[in-house]
This record gives structure tokens, sequence and C-alpha cells, in this order.
């Protein structure tokens, strides 16, 4: 077991995770709770979401800004669950997510913590989704990444033993270990063209994911390199793939 990921022997022996849930196959909602569900039913190692801070500070899954026509950062939890899912769910809040996620120990949840108006809320909604996490005891089942990195270093401040990863490529492998970062999440294009940097990371015992790979033959091409996690929107495909290289 890499030193670099505590938990990873409690969940799934796959590389997946579902990207906004398991949601293509059955069409469900991106970010809902049964696309959750589905990913879990599936055994995806784990299943990304997108977390926002509403007005009132409450923590919701979606990926854009603005729901229903309204910008989450303005308005409050009630004001924007009037309006319903396509599948007619209630807009799910991260305590609803967690709560699904701790019912079972196949599937990992990575939390995405979405940037808000500016760094200085982008971290303290992040200061404040950790210590929901340890309250509700959810640590290992939850994998932070963002965008932004005062909030991955935030959190490995006030949780050492959490596991973290950068999505953007503006820091060093090298820096990132320094941070006691866990590990990278780049876009799979990005490593494509800088091959080298995946085994630089893997020297640096840094975990590695990759977002959002879709394509049969790029799916066979970070199989191939070893990744810890592949993030997709078809986890069904990258599933039947791994199975054949076991």
């Amino acid at each position: 077991m890499h030193t670099r990921d505590i938990y990873k022997k409690l969940f799934s022996n796959n590389a997946v995770v579902a990207h906004r849930g398991a949601w293509k196959i059955k069409g469900l909602p991106q970010n809902s709770i049964e696309s959750l569900r589905e990913a879990m039913r599936l055994g995806c190692a784990g299943t990304e979401f997108d977390v926002h801070a509403t007005a009132d500070g409450v923590f919701i899954l979606y990926h854009d800004n603005i729901y229903a026509g309204k910008n989450i950062e303005n308005h409050t939890y009630a004001k924007l669950a009037e309006t319903k899912l396509p599948n007619g769910e209630v807009l799910p809040t991260l305590d609803k997510a967690l709560m699904e996620g701790m019912k079972q120990t196949d599937t990992r949840l990575f939390l995405e913590i979405k940037p808000s108006s500016t760094v200085e809320k982008t971290v303290i909604c992040a200061e404040k989704i950790v210590n929901k996490v340890i309250e509700m005891g959810a640590q290992p089942w939850v994998f932070y990444i963002s965008f932004e990195y005062e909030a991955i270093k935030r959190i490995k401040q006030l949780a050492p033993s959490s596991m973290v990863a950068y999505l953007n490529e503006n820091i060093s492998s090298e820096q990132l270990k320094s941070d006691r970062i866990t590990g990278v999440d780049y876009n799979y294009n990005f490593f494509k063209e800088n091959i080298s940097l995946i085994k630089n990371a893997q020297y640096l015992d840094l975990s590695l994911n990759v977002w959002t790979v879709n394509s049969p033959e790029d799916m066979d091409l970070f199989l191939n390199h070893n990744f810890d996690y592949i993030t997709t929107d078809e986890p069904e495909l990258l599933l039947s793939k791994q199975k054949m290289t076991i």
C-alpha cells in the first residue's frame, strides 16, 4: 500500500472514479444522489461530485455556480431547492452525500470544492467542509480535490491525514510534495503532452488521477501507466477494461 493513501485498502481495488456519479447510461442527473448510488452499485473505487456553498451556508452538489438561473452563492438553500432535479430529486446536500457514502465501503467520495467568488471565501468553505467531514466521521471516505491551491493546503493543515489532490497544472510535483499534498489530478490532455510527469510523480510517491477519460484508447494509456485513479463519464466501460487487464 502506498503511504500516500492510508485509506485506499478499504475501497474497491480498481482505478475507476465516476465523474459526477454514474449517470450516463441510465440518464440520471449529474451530481445527484441517484448517480452516486449507481457508482456505488457498480463498485467504482470512487465517485466524484462538486460542492458549492449557498448564501445561508448549506453545501450542495452541483457543478456550475448557477442553478435554475440563480447564483448559488447569493441564494438560500430553500430558494434553490424549490427547483428539483430532472428525476424529481431534491437538490442534494453534502450531508446527504456523505451519509449515503458511509453506508458502504467500496466507493470513495471524491469531493471537489468549487471556487467561490474570492480565494478567501473558498478557503473558508474548505474549512467548514473539513469540519463537517470530521464531525460526521467520514474522513476515510473523502478524497478532497480543488482548483484552488490555498484551499487544498488549508485542508492539509486542518486534517493532516486527509487525502488531497490539486486540479491545476501550475505547481511543480516537487512543490506539491513539499506542501504534503497527496497527489495530482490533471486533465488527460496535459498528461498526454507531459508523459515524463507521470514517472516523476510516481517517483515522488504522489497519487495519480486523471480527468475526464472517455475514449477506449485513452483508458488503455492510463491503465498501462498504472494510474491510481481514472475519472470518467464511462465508468462501465472502464470497469470492463480494467477487469480484462487483471
